[in-house]
């Protein structure tokens, strides 16, 4: 497929993993419509990476285990993240799916762990905790796209990433409990974020399953679409925030954070400080300017 541009904003290249089914971008009143869908993956890799103008899709690659996060994808994910948080470059947003249509991630790998040395087992949780850590330092936001189960760490990873869009076919669990361990990837922590404390005790300390729609319903997901709609929608949100001034998107993502830790009053102060960063850009200047000029602002993070 030949390279598509559109408004200035962002440019599609060849998407190498994917081919035709349908997205469809609205864009201030104009809408443009581009194709494609999920591909059986042609790669050995374990984490996909394409990027699609300024976002980043990242596909859990491992069907045959249910997407499990050995040490091998945990190093490569967490290492990522890392890098976008120190360095975003043109990464704007990040899209996280698992191959295949029935399992988003099941988790660890339950073969490789036991077959690790103790070391290796401290590698994989201190891997996991950093991750989890490395997800809310992150300046990009990233969204998940659940297209199937969600099962311990990765429904970790749906609760730690800033929002996610589900299949309506999906389902959620953390079973730690029923293994005798207490959920090592955040669970405790994120999961009543999203979902209240109350709920989230039900939920860990029972380790029972809960539907798509209970995960609207309670919090954890933004959006239920059927299967085949599921990532153009996720990467029509990202398309939409990559095409915002950089530097607002990571302050406001900064300051929204913040407000979960801090009293109102020590928010409202950050909020005043990110907002007095992002109103001296160029960007701040470009937005003003396009507004006089009666077009569509094009922004370069700076």
């Amino acid at each position: 497929m030949d390279d598509l541009s559109f408004y200035g904003k962002a440019t599609i290249p060849n998407l190498s993993q994917f081919q035709i089914s349908v997205i469809h971008y609205v864009f201030h009143g104009e809408t443009l419509i581009f194709t494609y869908e999920q591909n059986h993956m042609s790669t050995n890799e374990p984490l996909l990476q394409e990027q699609i103008g300024h976002v980043l899709v990242l596909t859990l690659n491992r069907p045959d285990v249910g997407n499990a996060l050995n040490l091998k994808v945990l190093s490569d994910l967490t290492a990522l993240v890392c890098e976008l948080t120190f360095d975003p470059g043109d990464v704007r947003c990040v899209v996280i799916v698992g191959a295949g249509e029935k399992i988003f991630c099941g988790g660890g790998d339950m073969k490789e762990r036991r077959t690790m040395t103790a070391e290796a087992a401290r590698r994989h949780r201190g891997l996991m905790e950093q991750l989890i850590r490395d997800l809310q330092e992150c300046p990009v936001p990233v969204i998940a796209a659940v297209n199937g189960a969600a099962v311990g760490a990765g429904c970790e990873l749906v609760a730690a990433v800033d929002f996610a869009y589900a299949a309506e076919t999906a389902r959620f669990s953390l079973p730690e409990v029923k293994l005798g361990i207490v959920p090592g990837g955040g669970g405790t922590q994120t999961l009543p974020r999203a979902c209240g404390p109350r709920r989230a005790k039900e939920l860990i300390l029972t380790g029972s399953m809960f539907s798509a729609a209970d995960a609207l319903q309670w919090g954890l997901v933004n959006r239920l679409l059927p299967l085949p709609d599921l990532l153009p929608a996720a990467l029509e949100t990202a398309c939409l925030i990559s095409a915002n001034a950089p530097m607002a998107v990571r302050e406001s993502k900064k300051a929204i954070g913040v407000a979960m830790d801090v009293d109102l009053a020590t928010g409202l102060r950050f909020e005043l400080q990110a907002h007095h960063r992002t109103a001296v850009t160029r960007d701040r200047a470009e937005g003003l300017l396009s507004i006089a000029e009666k077009r569509e602002p094009i922004f370069r993070g700076e």
